[in-house]
């Protein structure tokens, strides 16, 4: 804009022209004052009055919405995983416990969780350690869920035949009950090992008597192994009752069954001998719950009465006929 100046002489106001280097120079300083008050500003709002800029504080206040929100969401899983957990306790300790099922190892409820770098993919959206272990919870409560329907399935397939648990625990002696007839050797427990020396864990009960004394499977269950050896337990016979029980019939002279076979309890299985590792004839009898011996006394009653134990064995022989003779027809028709 041009400058008017008066002119005492003339009396007028007469257009004054500056320097060519003026008016740039004005506009610089105005520039600069203006940024000056601005930063000023911004220096006074913030640091002195402690004020956030309004994009700030519209984005602090979006992140304090999503921090309630997350809060709300770990309150949540915490609710859960403690119901989880009294589902698993009762799960582990009561329904599997009962039908002799082992329970599900801690390691496996959190596998495939250890490290960080399943989630990296979060950390390229910029998530924070909050989002992530929000997602990590989320995940090993999936799983957990996963594997406790699983387990509870298989809970569910047992109790359906929960109905012959009684049967198949083993329950009864091995031998005919006849006290005149056996001698309860060696108990379960630590012992001297009566050949090779020092100090060990005597797993079954040993049962003295004559060599080719009947032995009978004392519950339901299914031949798992029969094996012949000079060693160690010589003639043996494993049979797997289901519900966690397994029995060992061990130093036998003789096995009537074969691996595979459904036996029933009062069935004939083999005869008392002295094979393998053995001082005498005697039957070695083990019972094993969840893979871990137990005393086989707690099982069975040797007051059982004789006519009760042969009216068992009776029944058993009674009940088996019809498929031998069955097996033996077909046999025979095979062969025409």
């Amino acid at each position: 804009m041009p400058k008017y100046v008066f002119n005492p002489i003339t009396l007028q106001y007469e257009v004054h022209e500056g320097p060519r280097w003026e008016r740039p120079v004005r506009i610089i300083v105005a520039v600069i004052a203006a940024v000056g008050l601005s930063w000023l500003y911004f220096w006074l709002y913030t640091s002195v009055l402690g004020k956030d800029l309004p994009k700030t504080a519209a984005l602090k206040r979006q992140a304090a919405e999503w921090e309630a929100r997350m809060s709300v969401v770990h309150r949540e899983l915490d609710l859960y995983e403690t119901t989880m957990e009294g589902v698993e306790e009762r799960d582990d300790h009561v329904y599997r416990s009962i039908f002799g099922l082992n329970e599900i190892p801690a390691e496996a409820k959190v596998a495939g969780f250890g490290g960080d770098a399943r989630y990296e993919y979060l950390d390229a959206m910029g998530a924070t350690f909050n989002l992530k272990n929000t997602m990590r919870r989320l995940d090993q409560l999936t799983k957990r869920a996963y594997l406790q329907s699983t387990s509870l399935d298989e809970v569910y397939g047992i109790s359906l035949t929960a109905g012959d648990m009684v049967s198949h625990i083993p329950a009864v002696p091995p031998l005919l009950p006849d006290k005149s007839r056996i001698h309860m050797a060696s108990p379960f427990g630590y012992r001297s090992d009566p050949i090779y020396g020092g100090t060990r864990l005597h797993e079954g009960q040993d049962m003295a008597t004559f060599s080719g004394n009947p032995v009978y499977a004392t519950g339901d269950g299914i031949v798992v192994k029969t094996d012949f050896k000079f060693t160690g337990y010589g003639n043996e016979i494993v049979i797997d009752h289901g519900f966690g029980y397994r029995t060992r019939y061990a130093h036998l002279s003789r096995i009537d069954v074969a691996e595979g076979m459904e036996v029933k309890r009062g069935d004939l299985i083999g005869a008392v001998g002295s094979t393998g590792k053995s001082t005498g004839p005697h039957l070695h009898y083990e019972v094993l719950y969840k893979g871990a011996p137990v005393n086989p006394m707690q099982y069975m009653n040797m007051d059982m009465s004789l006519e009760e134990y042969r009216a068992m064995v009776a029944k058993r022989r009674e009940e088996a006929a019809p498929r031998k003779k069955s097996s033996l027809e077909l046999l025979d028709n095979l062969g025409r």
